[in-house]
């Protein structure tokens, strides 16, 4: 019995909750995956899972054992990966969560940058604008927009985003510019549901803060979406800058209110807190964090 092997088995398992889930994301058999849990079980003469016909629960030894199991994967992983020829680059799997704008316009772009000089690492990135549970899904990293509040997530802050309003020409030659944010009550604002206040825009110029309730016929849950109502001249959006980079280029759509700031906020890469990160997982946020800045798409 491989010892490492075992421990894999257990760890995917117990954070997807399931032995299909876990010998999928393993590449491996789900009668394998059984077998394995089942090898380390008996070698440790102790129950780790509580088995039930939808899903699997941990005892308490197999919360004990999932507390330290992934930190000792990850050491292994690293030592290995320390000792083999550097010239190879890195190799492996890396499971990255984004938005789903955010990673559709950039992270995806990012990721084969990266894969260019590491061809034997392979990807498996997941869009979705809930945050994803790392431990459970078996996520290496998260990208993540705004503000973390979870305390079991460190964060490494990768760059600031920036919010900006905006509209078609044939919007404002029909409708208008607005000249103060108070304007924009007047006017369809375009909103976007993954913002946390949907309804208050808010805007700075200088030490000044303005606030503004906004209403519109539109409420999407997608940044690109809501730039395409604005380029179709269905109304304002408020978006933030990676979203609108080719349009504003194009002349699709064009800013408003210039001389306020838009808001903005930390664009980061998460990980679980008290986990050693392997070197491929470190080699990568440093090289999204060069990439971000020269990429000047924040």
């Amino acid at each position: 019995m491989d010892t490492t092997d075992v421990l894999r088995a257990f760890v995917a398992t117990a954070q997807t909750g399931s032995f299909t889930a876990a010998a999928e994301q393993l590449g491996v058999s789900n009668r394998l995956t059984s077998k394995y849990v089942a090898e380390l079980e008996a070698r440790l003469g102790a129950r780790l899972l509580q088995r039930t016909t939808r899903r699997v629960g941990l005892t308490p030894a197999g919360e004990e054992l999932l507390a330290r199991a992934p930190a000792v994967l990850d050491d292994l992983d690293d030592l290995l990966a320390g000792v083999a020829d550097s010239s190879r680059g890195f190799s492996g799997v890396i499971r990255i969560s984004a938005p789903v704008t955010f990673g559709e316009i950039y992270v995806s772009g990012m990721l084969a940058r990266f894969g260019e000089r590491n061809p034997a690492l392979s990807f498996d990135l997941r869009l979705n604008d809930r945050y994803a549970d790392l431990a459970s899904e078996g996520i290496d990293l998260a990208i993540r927009i705004g503000q973390s509040e979870m305390l079991s997530l460190k964060a490494r802050k990768l760059g600031e985003f920036h919010s900006m309003l905006v509209a078609s020409p044939a919007y404002v030659a029909s409708h208008g510019a607005p000249t103060t944010p108070d304007d924009l009550q007047a006017h369809a604002c375009i909103l976007d549901s993954n913002r946390r206040s949907l309804r208050r825009w808010t805007f700075h110029r200088g030490d000044d803060k303005h606030t503004v309730n906004v209403e519109g016929q539109f409420q999407v849950n997608s940044a690109r979406v809501a730039v395409d109502l604005a380029i179709d001249g269905l109304g304002i959006a408020y978006a933030p800058r990676f979203a609108l980079y080719d349009a504003l280029a194009k002349g699709r759509l064009v800013p408003l209110l210039a001389e306020y700031t838009g808001a903005t906020g930390p664009v980061s890469a998460v990980y679980l807190e008290g986990r050693t990160l392997p070197r491929k997982i470190r080699a990568l946020i440093d090289f999204a964090q060069e990439d971000i800045r020269s990429a000047d798409i924040l």
